[in-house]
């Protein structure tokens, strides 16, 4: 890959470019069925995390690997997990989306929970899967704060640190300040009012069950109106940092992107309600390794089109070329493009 800025090419359906269209979009659509297998994977902590893997898979243990991060407060039932999953299981592809402890279908163990630089479950995650399937190309995506994480990892680890022949950050949040200070502004806050909702309930859940290393009760905590205020009384304490700037300043992998020694495709849209218009332009320019794909639309995860008549995602579509381009040839040969 050569460190270059392209344009994206998604085009959103007539009446359909709006940011916060794209972005609810998904949720709209019918949801693809998708059969899955859970499997608790114990961690060094004594903690676990869950990995949901789609069926049927493979029959060859050679056959490549797909391994997916979710966003916050993403699972295996989010609308872009179903269509990235089941877009490389129809490639032939072994695919496994891991949730961060917590967003399965049990609470984790511990006093803690997640967080956007959170980067040592997933690498250790890809080393057992190493392991497990030593002569398997792999490939991992991360979607928001999945894909926050995933370039920090890939970053943190140089091109030999990790067993992955690429990687795909789909609408990271890079620069995670700017981000909290857009999702408090204007039509945003409703996302960020949903998402605190979510959150707000399974912190107030976890401190039932047990002491948490908070200094707010479950009331105090209910009434955190913004990331800012949430991150700075839940996620710092929690994870071991200061406050919320020190979170933010720590966690985001977009300081970074000049240091990525492995493939890595970035998908971003400009009008992400989630994110500044110019986010890219905080940041330094990237390694010669990524590619930098924007599209002028699309909203947060959305990338909704219109082909023969029908809704479908951009996205699928996108990834699906990208595993085609990285696959085996062999393995390219015997499966046809995305419908």
């Amino acid at each position: 890959m050569t460190s270059q800025i392209f344009s994206a090419d998604f085009r959103a359906p007539p009446g359909l470019a709006n940011e916060h269209l794209q972005t609810l979009l998904p949720r709209l659509l019918p949801r693809r069925p998708l059969a899955r297998q859970t499997e608790i994977v114990d961690l060094p902590d004594g903690d676990f995390v869950e990995l949901a893997w789609a069926e049927p898979a493979p029959a060859s243990p050679a056959a490549p690997l797909f391994v997916l991060f979710h966003g916050l407060e993403g699972s295996f039932d989010s609308p872009y997990a179903r269509d990235l999953l089941h877009t490389a299981s129809s490639l032939g592809w072994r695919a496994v989306l891991m949730h961060f402890r917590g967003c399965g279908q049990a609470p984790n163990r511990l006093p803690r929970a997640y967080h956007s630089g959170d980067t040592a479950d997933a690498y250790w995650v890809i080393g057992q899967l190493r392991r497990r399937y030593p002569e398997a190309l792999m490939v991992a995506a991360g979607v928001s704060l999945g894909a926050n994480m995933l370039v920090k990892l890939v970053a943190e680890q140089g091109g030999d640190g990790l067993p992955l022949a690429g990687a795909i950050a789909i609408n990271a949040p890079l620069d995670l300040a700017a981000c909290a200070d857009t999702l408090n502004r204007g039509a945003a806050r409703l996302y960020q009012r949903y998402l605190l909702h979510s959150l707000k309930r399974k912190i107030a859940e976890r401190q039932r069950q047990m002491t948490l290393p908070l200094k707010i009760t479950p009331r105090q905590v209910a009434a955190l109106n913004s990331f800012w205020a949430y991150d700075n009384e839940v996620t710092a304490p929690l994870h071991g940092f200061r406050s919320a700037s020190d979170y933010y300043r720590r966690a985001s992998a977009g300081p970074l992107l000049g240091e990525i020694e492995l493939p890595t495709l970035i998908l971003h849209a400009k009008d992400d309600p989630f994110m500044p218009a110019d986010l890219f332009a905080r940041l330094p320019a990237p390694s010669p390794e990524v590619r930098l794909e924007l599209s002028r639309h699309g909203g947060h995860v959305g990338y909704i089109e219109r082909h023969r008549g029908r809704w479908r995602s951009w996205l699928a579509r996108r990834v699906d070329a990208q595993l085609r381009e990285w696959q085996p040839a062999s393995a390219n040969r015997s499966h046809q493009p995305v419908s």
